[in-house]
């Protein structure tokens, strides 16, 4: 396997520390333009997209082998490995947090700090537990994507993104998102929705970064308390900003916590 043509591996930056961010679904490795740009004078950026999705091989994709997380964490750690990559610091958006803390269970040595962008390990309600979905809301989704896919992706798309006075930002995602391949777009729905990874938040070593939009569709407020009560050591940043992708509706916000975690000795200069 070529990782970097499989993943389309890309490396920016010089810096003796590595970032390495990870998109959610739907999207790809443009979603980090702004994060990308802002930490590329002093850290090696390495970005990726997962199979499926933006310029990745799709020819690798098999709903068989892709019908769990862990085989994504997997692909995670085949990049690292290949790259040559330790004590990063790792960056993931919705899904990805999830990923990447499996890899860090599996790797606790590639992983110096995580981070989570609107993360959550169960998204479908259960005793005790509010996720913000029921089987029935995800039914439906899953019969809206089958019905028609792209009048779907263009309803999802603006629910996810918030910010109805700027829905340039919904067309972006939409895009991404309408570029997947609809039966890859499903499996990969199904997956991420119907996962749980409750049980591996204990197990995560790294400190993590837990970074949640105050209004986001996908990830109820009670998401965020529940990782910040099981995963060891953590902080908890209830973001003001809205929906789900607040690294591209509100960069700025994102990129100042993120600095804040993994430089806090340059806010201390400013």
């Amino acid at each position: 396997m070529d990782v970097s043509d499989t993943f389309n591996v890309t490396q920016i930056g010089t810096g003796s520390e590595t970032l390495v961010l990870a998109h959610g679904f739907g999207s790809d490795q443009t979603a980090w333009h702004y994060q990308a740009e802002a930490f590329r004078d002093k850290y090696r950026i390495v970005l990726f997209d997962y199979l499926g999705c933006g310029k990745s091989d799709i020819s690798s994709y098999s709903p068989v082998e892709y019908a769990s997380l862990d085989r994504y964490s997997d692909d995670i750690i085949t990049i690292y490995d290949t790259l040559g990559l330790s004590s990063t610091i790792f960056v993931g958006h919705s899904v990805s947090a999830m990923i990447g803390a499996l890899a860090s269970v599996k790797r606790p040595e590639f992983f110096q700090k995580l981070v989570f962008v609107g993360a959550s390990p169960r998204y479908l309600n259960d005793d005790g537990y509010i996720g913000g979905f029921t089987q029935a809301d995800l039914d439906q989704l899953y019969r809206g994507m089958a019905e028609d896919y792209l009048d779907w992706v263009t309803g999802f798309s603006q629910l996810a993104m918030r910010n109805s006075d700027r829905p340039e930002l919904g067309r972006v995602f939409a895009r991404s998102l309408s570029a997947m391949r609809p039966d890859i777009a499903q499996s990969t729905a199904r997956v991420i929705f119907e996962s749980d990874m409750r049980a591996h938040l204990p197990h995560i070593e790294p400190p993590v970064l837990i970074l949640q939009s105050q209004n986001d569709i996908a990830v109820p407020l009670d998401v965020g308390a529940y990782l910040a009560a099981q995963i060891p050591d953590n902080t908890l940043v209830v973001l003001p900003s809205e929906g789900h992708f607040p690294h591209m509706s509100a960069p700025q916000i994102v990129t100042d916590a993120i600095r804040a975690f993994i430089a806090p000795q340059e806010i201390n200069k400013m």
